[in-house]
């Protein structure tokens, strides 16, 4: 008797971008049925992978094949037409609408009028209760409106939408990220409904106590390729972690400076209701402190609190240089000593259409004028030395920094912040979308700056960075330190810290 063909399978995927792989010759397969966790670091190719099979990106190479059937994903539809639907990571409902209405959005049920179709409500909100019921959650009132929802129940609409459009393949991108681990059941119980439906499950997440409990086999991505193919019930975390991070460290980081000064932060029981639980740690000159979070951990809004970008703090105190400070404003936070690169380059870092003089004179151009007038000639000269000290890559001072390779673009961010009276500098994800040579001289450089005396705080979702670079490295996890590590941390240690896993816990 024939053996069935596999729900999905996708091989010899690949992809190139400038030039640069970005997937080669990657093999996936997902039985109906199954869930199958797709893991892998920042950077590994599973978004890409992901966006191939929902057909937001052609393929250089390969074949996809759904229940033995080929198929070429010219567009985005072609792949829900197929039966392929993607949970985002990012709940996306229209929150003024019902529950019904969400559900069916796009593809709303239709009977027919004396001169014109109209939309069947009955017919919406029967087949609703039908959907919800079979996930288990028939309590869920179709005519609620959306807003008026849990995070988790929009989560369960969301998959019921899925449903209503027969959904074959699955993808579920950090679907508990925003969660609590109470409301995480309730998703881990959908998805059993699912499997028994015969609806197969791609699931993305870095918790790995998440993808232990709910996978049939764990397939690993590392740079572009499979690094390897897992039973669940036949392996366990390091092994996983080992496939996920290689020994990819290596000499990308330079030896911490012994020598660390004065303490310059200090932080208590800092709180920020939904995002961060009393969070508490210093950091003294000289010193560089990595913060590890994945998605929704509160490292995306740590660095901001303590600047001041998100507001007057509420809960917690700080101290900065030995005296109190009470975030509550960039501008406060500047005038405090306090340097912010963000996470996104483009859109909060540099002025595009600006030169890489007037894009380092940004923050401080008081320092820069001369009686009414900002002295160009001041500026040229302070950009000249940071261009040196910091190895950017320019023709000059007026080159416009849009023509720059995302690389020299950050260090021109790092080089804004590097006037007197800067005591921290805080970055997020500073090297991301950089290529490895551009991270090197990066890290180079914050180690640099650290032995001139500055106090580095670095929050980054990238386990290998903060392992590397950080003196000492904190992780969070849901909005709570979970992990604090010595200097020769591993990658795993911190990742593991992520999965309460209490084995790989470090004093």
């Amino acid at each position: 008797m024939p053996t069935a063909a596999p729900r999905l399978h996708m091989q010899g995927i690949g992809k190139s971008f400038g030039g640069v792989p970005v997937l080669s010759g990657v093999d996936f397969t997902v039985e109906a049925g199954e869930v199958v966790a797709l893991l892998g670091s920042n950077g590994a190719g599973k978004s890409t992978l992901m966006k191939i099979l929902t057909g937001l990106y052609g393929r250089d190479a390969g074949t996809i094949a759904v229940d033995g059937e080929t198929v070429d994903f010219a567009a985005p539809s072609a792949a829900v037409a197929a039966g392929v639907r993607l949970l985002p990571q990012e709940i996306s409902v229209m929150p003024d609408m019902t529950v019904a209405e969400n559900i069916f959005a796009g593809d709303l049920p239709l009977k027919k009028g004396l001169l014109f179709r109209s939309v069947d409500d009955a017919a919406m909100r029967r087949r609703s209760r039908e959907l919800l019921d079979q996930l288990g959650f028939g309590a869920i009132d179709p005519d609620t409106v959306m807003k008026r929802l849990s995070v988790a129940e929009q989560r369960i609409v969301e998959i019921a939408r899925a449903l209503a459009g027969q959904a074959r393949i699955l993808i579920m991108d950090e679907p508990t990220a925003a969660l609590t681990e109470q409301e995480a059941t309730l998703i881990f119980r959908i998805i059993r409904r699912l499997k028994a439906q015969s609806v197969s499950v791609v699931y993305i997440s870095h918790y790995l106590s998440e993808v232990f409990e709910i996978s049939d086999r764990i397939a690993v991505l590392r740079d572009g390729r499979n690094a390897g193919t897992f039973r669940t019930a036949e392996t366990n975390h390091a092994d996983v972690l080992a496939a996920m991070l290689g020994n990819t460290v290596g000499d990308l980081y330079a030896e911490g400076g012994a020598a660390k000064g004065e303490e310059i932060l200090s932080v208590e029981a800092l709180s920020l209701p939904g995002k961060l639980d009393d969070i508490g740690f210093s950091i003294r000159a000289g010193e560089i402190l990595g913060v590890f979070g994945l998605v929704g951990s509160g490292i995306e809004v740590l660095g901001r609190a303590i600047y001041g970008a998100l507001g007057p703090m509420k809960a917690g105190r700080i101290r900065l240089g030995g005296r109190e400070y009470r975030p509550a404003s960039p501008v406060a936070g500047k005038r405090s000593g306090i340097g912010f690169v963000a996470a996104e380059r483009k859109k909060e870092g540099i002025i595009a259409d600006l030169t890489v003089r007037e894009n380092i004179a940004l923050s401080f151009q008081e320092r820069f004028e001369r009686g009414l007038f900002v002295s160009k000639s001041a500026e040229t000269s302070h950009a000249k030395k940071w261009i040196d000290g910091l190895g950017i890559r320019t023709r000059g001072p007026e080159q416009r920094i849009r023509t720059l390779s995302g690389g020299n673009q950050q260090k021109v961010c790092i080089a804004r912040w590097l006037v007197e009276g800067v005591e921290l500098l805080i970055l997020e994800e500073p090297t991301r979308g950089v290529d490895v040579g551009a991270r090197k001289e990066i890290y180079g450089k914050l180690r640099d700056l650290a032995d001139r005396g500055f106090a580095v705080l670095v929050l980054s979702s990238d386990v290998e960075e903060v392992a590397g670079l950080g003196d000492r490295a904190l992780v969070l996890d849901r909005g709570r330190v979970v992990g604090r590590f010595g200097r020769g941390a591993t990658p795993a240690q911190l990742m593991a810290a992520t999965s309460a896993d209490p084995a790989f816990h470090a004093a």
